[in-house]
């Protein structure tokens, strides 16, 4: 992450235990502890996205999802009658 890129500054406060500890690991793997936050938050955020905005489903969960999505089962009465209501709902409210 070249320097000259760099334009937003944040604060953080720390309790001793933890500036120690993560200047420790910063040392050990050769960056500056400012470089050190920056480059583990980010993982920490774009991993944080990822889990909140992709489904990952077990093997079970994937062939009942997959065998749904090739043969899907008919509609129900209560289905059907609830598509009925609301086409009515919609008619009626003139949409």
């Amino acid at each position: 992450m070249a320097l000259a890129l760099r334009t937003e500054r944040t604060e953080a406060r720390l309790l001793p235990e933890q500036k120690k500890r993560i200047e420790r690991a910063a040392r050990l793997k050769g960056l500056s502890l400012s470089d050190f936050i920056v480059q583990h938050a980010d993982e920490a955020a774009r991993r944080t996205i990822e889990e909140h905005t992709t489904w990952t489903l077990g093997d079970r969960d994937r062939d009942v999802f997959v065998r749904a999505l090739l043969k899907p089962s008919r509609p129900s009465s209560r289905m059907k009658e609830a598509v009925r209501r609301y086409r009515m709902h919609k008619t009626s409210n003139g949409a």
